[in-house]
């Protein structure tokens, strides 16, 4: 079957966009779907669905600092946003003025440093390649420049400016590899105590890394799917946990992907029989319906955007018709949507 973008739209109240957590992680709902089975649980109540063997894989990326304000040299305003840091001096970002700067522009941004457009980067060329070349102490790095001046990227459909919770609450408690722009949403429900009950209950935890780009919000800006390009972003997957992946196969277990950047990675170094290949690449994989899922059994995931590609893929994932049938009823229930909302656990369309 074909899709258009517009097949994967849906009316959502405003209201219903989570604009701050939960009081606490594991306070948020679940909604368990299975097929046309739709279950509304408490996220508590997650360990009752999963068993010994069970194998979650979760994305430890920890988000940087990645919003600056400053001016041209011409004094207009401007918003940069970090999409990814390449090195000590390169970034790529995307940028926010009445007018696209050229090459050879220079930004002065948070009074602090300057930098300077060198041209268009992405797949479409909806990025901007930044080179550092002015700060006050020589030795500063965009990664330090970020810690030190940046500002919390909380999405842009949250309306209030990053606040001194969000530096908690917007990063997930088993962040440990700065990168990215956008956290891992599907994962900010779980706390220490869950992640300790899990493992008394035999059930395994492995971590891989994918540093989530702004890119993420992008639009898809076709009405074909199929002419849609994606966003590339760099993954990184341990020894350790392919290992792992390896015996909860062996052992007959089930590998359950913490969120929709886990999953792309897993099958990004997936091979036929289940396992996944270990080191670090690139991906842009877009999974949309039709994609035969080779490692991933289960997935935990928050509610998405409409018309996005992680709409997409969800739909890919347990079935186009679930999901319309599961987010009618989360509107319907009055989940709480997107970052700070609600989670979903997703059983695999067996179609």
């Amino acid at each position: 079957m074909s899709f258009a973008v517009d097949d994967f739209d849906f009316d959502l109240p405003p209201e219903l966009i989570a604009q701050h957590p939960a009081s606490e992680r594991r306070g948020s709902r679940l909604l368990h779907v299975h097929g046309q089975q739709l279950t509304d649980r408490q996220f508590a109540d997650l360990p009752a669905y999963l068993r010994s063997g069970d194998l979650l894989v979760f994305n430890d990326t920890k988000v940087i600092k990645a919003r600056f304000f400053g001016q041209k040299e011409s004094g207009g305003q401007i918003e940069v946003m970090l999409e990814r840091i390449a090195d000590d001096t390169h970034a790529i970002a995307q940028i926010r003025a009445s007018k696209s700067p050229k090459p050879g522009t220079r930004l002065h941004l948070a009074n602090a440093f300057t930098v300077c457009v060198t041209g268009r980067a992405g797949a479409s060329g909806e990025f901007f390649a930044l080179e550092l070349v002015d700060r006050k102490y020589p030795d500063d790095s965009f990664w330090e420049l970020a810690e030190r001046h940046g500002k919390l990227p909380l999405p842009p459909y949250i309306e209030h400016p990053a606040e001194g919770a969000d530096e908690t609450r917007y990063q997930t408690v088993y962040a440990r590899s700065p990168g990215a722009v956008a956290a891992p949403t599907a994962g900010l429900h779980f706390d220490e105590a869950m992640l300790a009950h899990l493992d008394e209950q035999d059930i395994g935890t492995a971590f891989l890394t994918l540093h989530v780009g702004a890119g993420t919000y992008q639009p898809v800006r076709v009405n074909k799917v199929a002419e849609h390009k994606m966003h590339s972003e760099r993954f990184e997957i341990s020894a350790a946990t392919a290992d792992a992946i390896t015996a909860t196969r062996a052992a007959g277990g089930r590998v359950i992907a913490v969120g929709t950047t886990s999953l792309r990675a897993l099958e990004s170094a997936g091979n036929p029989d289940g396992t996944v290949r270990a080191g670090d690449a690139e991906t842009n994989i877009f999974i949309t319906p039709g994609y035969r899922f080779q490692v991933v059994d289960r997935m935990i995931t928050n509610f998405h955007l409409p018309k996005s590609t992680l709409m997409m893929l969800v739909s890919a994932f347990a079935g186009y018709d679930t999901i319309r049938a599961a987010y009618a009823h989360a509107i319907a229930a009055r989940y709480r949507f997107f970052s700070y909302g609600d989670a979903m656990l997703l059983e695999k369309n067996q179609d």
